[in-house]
Parts: C-alpha cells; sequence; structure tokens
C-alpha cells in the first residue's frame, strides 16, 4: 500500500472512537480476508489500479468530512469517516473472491499483440449483487449502522441508479453529503 494512503487511511480510522472495538472488527477482517487495500475503484473508469478502492474511499471520506464541517457540523465525524470509506466496499467482492479480476489478454490478442482494452473486469464466478447491498453484507455481520448511515451507504449513487428514485426527497443529510463527496472525489479529485 502506498504510503501517503496509508498515513490517511490510519488517520481516518483514529476517528471512530464510539464503536471502535467493532469498527477495528471490520476493518481487520477487510484487511486480511478481502482485497479492501489492494481493489481496484473500477475496471475502466476513476481509479482503475491496484489500491485505488482505498485511495478512493479516503477522498470520500476526507471530502464528506470538510463538507460535514461546512455544512452540517451536527453530523458526526464517525459517521463520515464510516460512509466514506466503506460506501463502495461492495466492490472487493468476497473472502477469496474478489469483484475485479485483472485482464488478461484473450488468445486472439495475443497471437495479435494486442492488450485487453481495460485493465480489469468483473469477475463472472461471484454472486450478483450490486455495490451497496455486498457492501451492506459486508459491514453489518461486524458493525452496527445508524439509519441514517445506511440510507446513505445504500443510496451514495443518487441519481446515477434508476433504482434510487425511490429516496427522492426523502434523503437525510448524510445521504446527500455522502452523494456529493462521492461525485467530488470522482469526478474531480481523482482526474
Amino acid at each position: 500500500m502506498d504510503r501517503d494512503i496509508a498515513m490517511r487511511y490510519n488517520k481516518l480510522k483514529a476517528k471512530v472512537l464510539e464503536r471502535k472495538t467493532d469498527f477495528e472488527a471490520l476493518t481487520g477482517f477487510l484487511e486480511s480476508e478481502t482485497d479492501w487495500l489492494k481493489a481496484p475503484a473500477s475496471t475502466r473508469f476513476h481509479l482503475n489500479e491496484e489500491g485505488g478502492l482505498l485511495e478512493h474511499s479516503c477522498n470520500v471520506a476526507e471530502t464528506l468530512l470538510q463538507l460535514r464541517k461546512l455544512l452540517d457540523p451536527s453530523i458526526s465525524e464517525e459517521s463520515c469517516v464510516i460512509c466514506g470509506l466503506f460506501h463502495d466496499l461492495g466492490k472487493v467482492g468476497m473472502p477469496g473472491n474478489p469483484q475485479y479480476l485483472i485482464n488478461v489478454p484473450s488468445e486472439k490478442q495475443i497471437r495479435y499483440g494486442y492488450q485487453p482494452k481495460y485493465p480489469y473486469r468483473f469477475n463472472e464466478d461471484l454472486t450478483y449483487l450490486s455495490v451497496p447491498i455486498r457492501s451492506m453484507y459486508l459491514i453489518l455481520p461486524h458493525l452496527k449502522l445508524t439509519e441514517e448511515e445506511a440510507q446513505a451507504i445504500v443510496y451514495h449513487d443518487g441519481q446515477y441508479v434508476e433504482a434510487n428514485k425511490e429516496v427522492a426527497t426523502k434523503e437525510r443529510p448524510l445521504t446527500l453529503l455522502l452523494q456529493y463527496a462521492d461525485n467530488w472525489s470522482g469526478f474531480v479529485v481523482e482526474r
């Protein structure tokens, strides 16, 4: 893991105090049994490189903390860290079965000297769950979430996901801030 990312990640983890024991159980599980520390953030878009998911998650958590400070200091820093770090957790896949695999060249590409168009591909052997649903599946056995945190994680893609229309106008402040922090990170910070 990149030293700068490791420092940022550890600084964010240190902000979780009230649920520290459960949070450490979750991060311990993720760091030892999943691709959390090395998974890409996507197959072909932002941070489609080793460690991209952790970098993106740190970017989102840090941006979310800045937005919280400016717009709604009543939201706990702990909630911002948890939601920022774990909003895309489902992208790790499952222990021993990552969601994204290195995209190796096909026989035809090898024969003609071409590389795959994208560095990663989706793991077709993984049972399909949306990223937010898999995120919840991975988080909840280790860490209890508030209703607001659950809403923020499940609906963090906002208007970019058709199924999210059901929450339109019912978003809690944490959800709105997470949506913006995720967009700002993906479209501006990570450009």
